[in-house]
């Protein structure tokens, strides 16, 4: 098998053969040689319905035909140049007239650089220095966020190198819990910076917020001059044209985004109020800069996938969302099986536990072990998602309705291989 060499290959040259943890996975992980629609194809020749969909930016499926010609027209004019471009400021209006909170925005590279902005500007902004983060939330790679549950809920480092001075003003608290959250404001309050949150927890899974739960946020970080920021990296341009802020109505300070903004191509963003953002060098002295901020072809891509995702587009993945997640339930029915299907619009998960899963604790009683046997046999059967229980799933504006049957199928081949581990 191609995909088998190529790994034995990149083991000697990448670590772990890899160039990001998430896509290692036993015995190998296949190796792309291109996609199309809701398919991904690997150097084998084999092909796969995609629900992994680069954990996320294909919103539109892979090659799509409006994005890739206006890449290629943009790539002859050139690819990067250092100097601003008027595509920057179509995309910024685009963002602003969409998003709630958006009156500025700040291109960056990655939803990490977007989230490391954000936490810098609130601490400039509040001359505070603590954060508080919902344990099993991810934003990004950078050492202020990379933390565990420590004594007192001060974060710990979550990663070798990261120095414990880093992350003492970090503070970890259950996701969907009021009282702790109170607690917490009551006693720390004039020290905390930021609450950093995904309105819906998708680097776990999919973990929605309880009814009243982010408005309740809302409320408690007005009241104590907190800053509120979204990460919507993975919500942004999904569920809604707005973000999860518009879907639930709750209006944040700042929002970052990445993924689908991007179109397939690299990007993030950080956005906000005017009074926030107008505090970002060079109108104010809150550093961030970078040679790729802007970059013309990640833009050109993000103006064309944006400018496709209408109402329409939001009424067709909610319908291919639901008909999906309907028939793995009836699968787990049909299987005598109580696991947990979590998900709203283009997004979805099993959790194979029975107890509903509303925080990290909660996500922690999925039996991964049997997660392994369940993603093996899918992508065994040519449906390919996250090898990781604690990732999301996605759907594509691609896939059809032969393609979530075939699935159905398959998945239920899944649930009984696992039924009798």
């Amino acid at each position: 098998m191609k995909s088998e060499e190529l790994f034995n290959e990149s083991k000697k040259f990448l670590p772990g053969g890899v160039d990001s943890p998430v896509r290692a996975y036993k015995p190998y992980p296949f190796f792309a040689e291109r996609a199309k629609g809701s398919k991904i194809i690997d150097v084998d020749g084999k092909t796969y319905i995609d629900y992994c969909l680069a954990y996320g930016p294909m919103v539109l499926g892979h090659a799509n035909p409006e994005v890739m010609a206006e890449v290629i027209l943009q790539l002859k004019n050139g690819s990067a140049y250092g100097v601003p471009t008027e595509k920057e400021i179509e995309l910024a209006k685009m963002v602003v007239k969409k998003v709630p909170c958006a009156d500025m925005v700040r291109f960056v590279n990655s939803g990490t650089e977007a989230t490391m902005s954000a936490i810098r500007l609130a601490r400039a902004a509040t001359t505070r220095n603590k954060i508080v983060k919902f344990e099993g939330s991810y934003h990004g790679a950078h050492d202020y966020v990379l933390v565990k549950s420590g004594s007192g809920a001060m974060g710990l480092p979550d990663s070798p190198g990261v120095p414990e001075e880093t992350t003492k003003n970090t503070i970890l608290v259950p996701f969907n819990d009021e009282d702790v959250l109170l607690d917490l404001v009551k006693d720390q309050g004039d020290s905390i910076a930021a609450i950093i949150i995904e309105p819906i927890m998708g680097n776990i899974g999919f973990i929605p917020p309880k009814k009243g739960y982010l408005e309740f946020l809302r409320k408690l970080t007005s009241e104590n001059d907190i800053i509120l920021i979204f990460d919507e990296v993975i919500t942004g341009f999904r569920i809604a044209e707005g973000g999860a802020q518009e879907y639930f109505g709750v209006t944040p300070d700042l929002v970052t985004f990445g993924k689908i903004l991007g179109g397939g191509f690299p990007i993030g963003a950080l956005a906000g109020k005017k009074e926030l953002m107008e505090m970002i060098a060079p109108s104010g002295n809150v550093y961030q800069a970078g040679t790729f901020n802007g970059n013309p072809i990640s833009v050109t891509a993000g103006l064309t996938t944006l400018k496709q995702l209408n109402h329409s587009f939001y009424s067709e993945m909610n319908l291919k969302g639901e008909k999906l997640r309907d028939g793995i339930r009836d699968v787990l029915v049909e299987n005598d099986l109580n696991y947990q299907v979590a998900g709203l619009s283009s997004m979805f998960q099993v959790y194979l536990t029975e107890k509903e899963v509303w925080n990290y604790e909660d996500a922690k009683t999925a039996q991964i072990d049997k997660f392994t046997h369940y993603f093996q046999t899918l992508l065994n059967n040519g449906v390919f998602v996250p090898p990781a229980q604690f990732e999301c799933c996605f759907l594509s504006l691609m896939h059809s309705d032969d393609d979530i049957q075939n699935t159905l199928e398959i998945i239920d081949k899944g649930m009984k291989t696992i039924k009798n581990l």
